[in-house]
This record gives structure tokens, C-alpha cells and sequence, in this order.
């Protein structure tokens, strides 16, 4: 096989695992969504703050150790971690209103 058409069939299987992956993501995101906000109605109907720095702070902990285990770059999964945070928040504060 010629050397451009393999480099462009493993380009191809490249890419269609990052779309499987891209999928896993979002689907796991959305799971989580779906926790992350029953865990918000529980805390609006029992008066409880929509922020638990606590609990952020040794998720970002965890999250940096399993990185560091998988070979990912921590300080982006720390950011990445913090973005989610921070819609997670967000929807908890909608249930608060």
C-alpha cells in the first residue's frame, strides 16, 4: 500500500475514534448534568448554598491525581474541571430562584 494512502486510512481511523470519544463526552456530561441537578433541586428545597468550595476543592484534587495517572495534563484538567463547576453552580442557582 502506498505510503499517502496509509497515512491517510490511519488518518481516517484517527478520526473516527476522536468522533466516538466526542460522543462518550458529551453523553457522560450529560449525565452528569442530569446529577449535578437533582443534587441542585435537593439543595434549593433544603436551603442549602448552590457553592460547596469544600467538595470543589477536593473534586479538583481528585481530578488532578486521575489526571496525572492517565497522562493528561493537569492544569487543563483543572480548567476544565473549573468550567464545569461553574455551569453546575449556575443551574444551581437557577433552582435557588
Amino acid at each position: 500500500m502506498d505510503d499517502t494512502l496509509r497515512a491517510a486510512q490511519v488518518l481516517r481511523e484517527h478520526r473516527e475514534s476522536i468522533d466516538r470519544l466526542d460522543a462518550i463526552l458529551v453523553f457522560t456530561l450529560a449525565e452528569r448534568f442530569k446529577h449535578t441537578q437533582a443534587v441542585g433541586r435537593l439543595k434549593a428545597a433544603h436551603g442549602l448554598p448552590p457553592s460547596d468550595p469544600t467538595r470543589e476543592a477536593q473534586q479538583i484534587a481528585r481530578l488532578v491525581e486521575l489526571s496525572e495517572k492517565a497522562d493528561l495534563d493537569p492544569e487543563f484538567a483543572q480548567k476544565f474541571l473549573a468550567f464545569v463547576i461553574q455551569e453546575v453552580i449556575k443551574h444551581h442557582e437557577r433552582h435557588q430562584s
